[in-house]
């Protein structure tokens, strides 16, 4: 069998270490689909993989990368052939099954969609998991029937790879887009994706109160913790928030009184495990949907080999928009 160069992360005695080194194609992991990746993507999930920050890897060695965009080589699965293009998001990809920061991927074809008509493999990385998780989030709040006519929709976390592509697409959508962010040195970049307002994110940091003044009827929460708390807080009557990360931690320090004196619905967004015809549905609007000038203005490109020296940034929130990975 032949190799390949991939990040590889390892443990030992004396913990978790992070290599980019050959790796035997024979070692692939089971799956009816090899896919020769051409292209990747950097996720806060990916920044914890390969730090080991948080144990995201459940199996050693582990190839790190959630996200792949790429060509068939070898299929057993009737849905693909030789030289199809593809798109790979979840399913416990860079956790539990050998991941995409690598030249070669083996997995199941019930977990690729093809890469959708309209968008380049590039492109594709570029949205990876953070847009198509934005696109989740807008398809809830989309089949909770609000409109841009009950108010504005806040993005948290604005200036990161979810809250980018949700800014962007809420806006093109017709919302009047509260961006909140902690930089002030995004501003310009925030209002050039759609964002009508800028709010500073320390005016969501303070300890919650059960109800505040109804300032949004919608918004898409990437930070969780403290500040979902907030956003809660301060939604409209009948509006609902969708949350889709953890980026300030895992608890919700929130009361019933959004949800039950307001009627404030709090919608989960699952992105690894979507069924397929949502998964593809999702695809297919971000195809439509998304405008691609404003996906390359968010977008920064980065060769495999160098992915590694942006997991600390992207952790300590210092990366902007999306990043692709040049794998090929």
């Amino acid at each position: 069998m032949a190799t390949f160069r991939a990040w590889v992360v390892e443990k030992g005695e004396g913990g978790q270490s992070l290599t980019f080194r050959d790796f035997d194609e024979a070692d692939l992991m089971e799956g009816d689909v090899t896919v020769r990746v051409t292209h990747s993507t950097l996720n806060y999930k990916d920044g914890l993989a390969m730090t080991g920050k948080s144990p995201v890897v459940r199996r050693f060695p582990m190839i790190p990368g959630i996200d792949f965009s790429g060509i068939v080589e070898t299929s057993e699965h009737p849905a693909y052939k030789p030289g199809d293009a593809v798109v790979l998001t979840g399913w416990g990809v860079g956790e539990t099954h050998l991941g995409a920061y690598a030249e070669r991927a083996r997995v199941k074809g019930d977990w690729l969609v093809p890469l959708p008509e309209g968008l380049s493999a590039a492109q594709a990385m570029a949205i990876g998991t953070a847009g198509y998780t934005a696109m989740l989030c807008l398809m809830a709040l989309d089949h909770h029937g609000l409109k841009p006519e009950h108010g504005p929709a806040l993005v948290t976390g604005a200036s990161g790879g979810v809250g980018s592509v949700a800014v962007a697409l809420l806006a093109r959508a017709g919302w009047h887009v509260i961006a909140s962010t902690g930089r002030d040195s995004e501003a310009e970049y925030l209002r050039g994706l759609g964002a009508a307002e800028i709010l500073d994110r320390a005016e969501l940091s303070g300890t919650p109160k059960p109800l505040a003044k109804e300032r949004w009827a919608a918004a898409i929460d990437a930070v969780g913790s403290t500040t979902l708390a907030n956003v809660l807080a301060m939604t409209r009557a009948d509006g609902a928030v969708a949350a889709c990360g953890l980026a300030q931690g895992m608890d919700l320090p929130t009361s019933v009184a959004p949800f039950i004196l307001r009627g404030v619905s709090l919608l989960g967004i699952n992105s690894v495990t979507t069924p397929q015809p949502k998964r593809r549905e999702a695809w297919g609007r971000l195809a439509r949907e998304l405008d691609l000038d404003k996906l390359a203005a968010m977008t920064t490109t980065v060769g495999l080999s160098d992915v590694a020296d942006l997991a600390e940034e992207i952790l300590a929130g210092r990366t902007r928009g999306r990043t692709v990975v040049e794998v090929a």
